[in-house]
This record gives C-alpha cells, sequence and structure tokens, in this order.
C-alpha cells in the first residue's frame, strides 16, 4: 500500500544520554516531545534524513537491543564526521559486506543498534 511508514521505537532509560547519542552525536533532528505531564516519561520523535525513529521512556512501548537498519549515502563520510567529534562512548568504523552493503554499526546507550549502510556493489573504492 502506498504511503505507509514504518517508524521503529526504541527504548531508553536516560533524556539526557538520549539527546547527546542521537542528537548531538548523531545528527538526529528533533520532530516532537511528549510527556503526559510533568515530570513523567519523554516519548521523542527524531528524524535523519528520510528516516523516523522514536525513542521512548515508557515502559512496554520497547524492548532494549533491538536493531534497525537506516539507509544512507557516503557511509565512510558519515563515518568519518562521527569519528572526528571524539564522542567518549563511541568510535564507529564501517565494513563491506559479502552481500554488497557497506555497513556502519553503532550501539545507542540502552543497548539498541542502530546500522547505517548504503549499497557499496558500483563503489570503486567497496572490499578496500
Amino acid at each position: 500500500m502506498a504511503g505507509q511508514t514504518i517508524i521503529p521505537i526504541f527504548r531508553s532509560f536516560d533524556e539526557a544520554k538520549a539527546r547527546e547519542f542521537y542528537i548531538d552525536f548523531l545528527g538526529f533532528e528533533v520532530t516532537f516531545e511528549h510527556r503526559f505531564e510533568p515530570n513523567t516519561p519523554l516519548y521523542l520523535g527524531l528524524r535523519f534524513g528520510d528516516c523516523e525513529l522514536h525513542v521512548s521512556e515508557h515502559f512496554g512501548d520497547a524492548t532494549p537491543g533491538s536493531s534497525v537498519r537506516i539507509s544512507i549515502q557516503d557511509v565512510v563520510g558519515y563515518c568519518a564526521a562521527l569519528n572526528a567529534k571524539k564522542y567518549r562512548h563511541a568510535r564507529p568504523g564501517y565494513q563491506d559486506q559479502p552481500w554488497g552493503m557497506r555497513d556502519m554499526t553503532i550501539n545507542d546507550p540502552f543497548g539498541n543498534r542502530l546500522i547505517f549502510c548504503e549499497d557499496a556493489a558500483d563503489l570503486p573504492d567497496f572490499g578496500a
């Protein structure tokens, strides 16, 4: 069906760490924030290019240890830009997969895995 969008939900346990990781380090932008009232769990909408992701502090919304693949262009350049930030909790690398993808895997502070990937079969340095 046309017009359908899949939006993964990742579990978060600490708002400050989530913001530091997703916004300051990875470069996601906030699309919305919701709390039922002050001092209650945060439900946060994020966007990175065409990727939408929700991060929730609500018990039962998601299970830590989930994974998502995010298709981007220039995994190598994004990897270099992230490492230039010298984020103390991650120094990602990338890997050329035998099935023709280039992947950069990063774990968030809550045990979730983000795999930034691109179709690398036609890249001149694929397999380097």
